[in-house]
């Protein structure tokens, strides 16, 4: 049961990230599409911080889990964001 829990929170952990991502690219694009903004941002090397500023959604995600007391799930959310920060930290050294 906690590790289907913790699984859970790292779909949930994965697909806000996701959309948190889109949000930004949308928001940062000028008017592009997701995919062109994503292209340009690897040429800036500025996708790093695409891929750390959708994680802020995340921080929704953690909150509400702690707020119904799913602390198992909570920490899915919470190994998701330290991998994408050691992902973000290990592009950014490439």
């Amino acid at each position: 049961m906690i590790k289907k829990n913790i699984f859970i929170g790292m779909l949930v952990g994965l697909i806000a990230n996701a959309i948190g991502l889109i949000i930004v690219s949308t928001l940062l694009g000028q008017g592009d599409d997701f995919i062109t903004v994503i292209k340009n941002a690897a040429k800036e090397d500025f996708l790093g911080k695409l891929i750390s500023l959708g994680a802020i959604l995340n921080l929704i995600a953690f909150f509400i889990f702690i707020r119904k007391k799913q602390d198992y799930r909570a920490r899915g959310v919470i190994l998701i964001t330290i991998l994408v920060a050691i992902f973000t930290f290990v592009f950014k050294m490439l």
